[in-house]
């Protein structure tokens, strides 16, 4: 049976092609693979390796549309570039929508230019198959941040892929959005 093996892109439709290309290009890091004049820009992280990760089309005619996608998500290699991003995020004027832990990661979601919600999330090393975003204020030092994750993984961690959690891990679940309730999206 064939499956699906990691994400191949995301296409947008957009308004303003060029404000959206300088977006992915010059704030996002993303390097334009692709276009056509007035239509279509392919953007991608890692040329050598990808294509494309993300497709800008044209055609998205009024603000009162819907937004056509549910979000953009792009991993960095480090904390600390997440720690950036967030810096660089507040910096630019975007609205940061939250900041989470899933465990296995650490995402922070907020808005593009056009409200369309990207996550930038970084990788924890921690397998986990439970459906979880406790906020998480990356500004404390690493040790304090893998602590807190590191206390709910190891409460969590039997929970096998594709299985609802165990009484014992929603408990700790619970927990985790008790302690991290005053946090927020800092």
């Amino acid at each position: 049976m064939s499956r699906v093996v990691g994400l191949g892109h995301i296409g947008i439709y957009v308004r303003d092609l060029d404000k959206m290309t300088a977006f992915y290009r010059d704030f996002m890091g993303m390097q334009v693979t692709k276009q056509s004049p007035g239509r279509a820009v392919f953007l991608s992280s890692d040329p050598e390796r990808v294509d494309h990760e993300i497709a800008l089309m044209t055609g998205r005619e009024a603000e009162q549309d819907p937004h056509l996608i549910q979000q953009i998500s792009l991993r960095v290699d480090t904390l600390d570039d997440l720690r950036d991003f967030k810096r660089r995020i507040l910096q630019e004027g975007y609205k940061i929508d939250n900041i989470v832990t899933h465990l296995s990661a650490i995402g922070c979601y907020f808005f593009d230019p056009e409200g369309n919600r990207n996550e930038v999330f970084w990788l924890t090393g921690r397998p986990s198959w439970v459906m979880v975003g406790v906020p998480i204020d990356i500004d404390r030092p690493d040790d304090e941040i893998l602590g807190q994750i590191d206390r709910v993984w190891e409460q969590t961690r039997h929970v096998a892929m594709g299985t609802p959690p165990d009484a014992a891990a929603v408990a700790a679940m619970q927990e985790a959005y008790r302690e991290a309730a005053p946090v927020g999206a800092r």
